[in-house]
């Protein structure tokens, strides 16, 4: 009977979500950027006519596309989903110990999001994304290899999923920031919307199903892991062909003329 009906509940409890997630933003203030940009009258009357209308801003977006966020969304679903994935139906794994194993190394790995981007504000985003990419593409072989040899290990399994995970923290942690710094104020959350969601919720998204359909017609289990080393190579040649670093080279309060506002010390 739960069966039936049950799956529906999450989706119910998250009307309440919903609506807190709108009342919150309905009270959070413009970013300094952008209100100084607004007194200043340099907000675009039309951020989507502008952003897909100019050649230039195309091309930052397929450069952002196919050199970060694509990339970044197979790498952060191979290293949780498709994980998940491979241990239970590969491996046939028990769903019990695969949670857990997932639980411990994701809980052990959240810190790095912020210890990467922390560290790119530092050496720069487009640098840690890519040795992201990088190990990615020759790595993803030899660990998921490594599962099948130690599948009745849970703490060799745990290690090397922690060690997904970090993968996942390294491309995943500098891009908003990296993101914010490609597109100019004025039209930017148009701009990053397309690349961001395109490359998560599509190329991202389609891991699972391209990583399944791969090994079922080569009947090779680990040959599911073409697709994401594919397009994390893909973001390895374009981001460091094509892609500046915005660290380097782009100051975002230039638009408006001037330094960000001080904050005043907290007592």
């Amino acid at each position: 009977m739960f069966g039936d009906w049950g799956w529906r509940v999450p989706f119910l409890i998250s009307a309440v979500l919903v609506g807190l997630s709108i009342y919150i933003r309905l009270k959070l203030e413009e970013s300094p950027l952008y209100a100084r940009l607004k007194d200043q009258g340099k907000a675009s009357h039309n951020p989507a006519l502008e952003s897909f209308s100019s050649g230039k801003n195309w091309g930052l977006i397929l450069f952002a596309l196919f050199g970060a966020t694509a990339p970044e969304g197979v790498v952060w679903y191979t290293g949780q989903f498709y994980a998940l994935f491979y241990m239970q139906t590969v491996l046939k794994i028990d769903y019990v110990t695969v949670y857990i194993i997932l639980m411990i190394a994701l809980t052990a790995a959240a810190p790095f999001f912020v210890v990467f981007g922390a560290l790119s504000d530092r050496i720069g985003r487009r640098n840690i994304m890519t040795a992201g990419f990088g190990l990615a593409v020759i790595t993803f072989w030899p660990v998921f290899t490594l599962m099948g040899t130690f599948k009745d290990n849970p703490i060799v399994l745990t290690i090397l999923v922690f060690y997904l995970v970090i993968l996942v923290t390294m491309v995943y942690g500098p891009i908003a920031a990296f993101l914010v710094e490609l597109f100019p104020a004025r039209i930017r959350y148009t701009s990053m919307s397309l690349p961001y969601h395109v490359g998560n919720g599509v190329f991202g998204g389609l891991v699972p199903a391209a990583g399944a359909s791969v090994a079922a017609m080569t009947g090779i289990a680990l040959s599911g892991l073409f697709y994401p080393m594919a397009i994390a190579a893909i973001g390895v040649v374009v981001s460091l062909s094509f892609l500046r670093e915005p660290y380097h080279h782009v100051k975002i309060w230039d638009e408006v003329g001037g330094a960000p506002p001080l904050v005043p010390d907290q007592p």
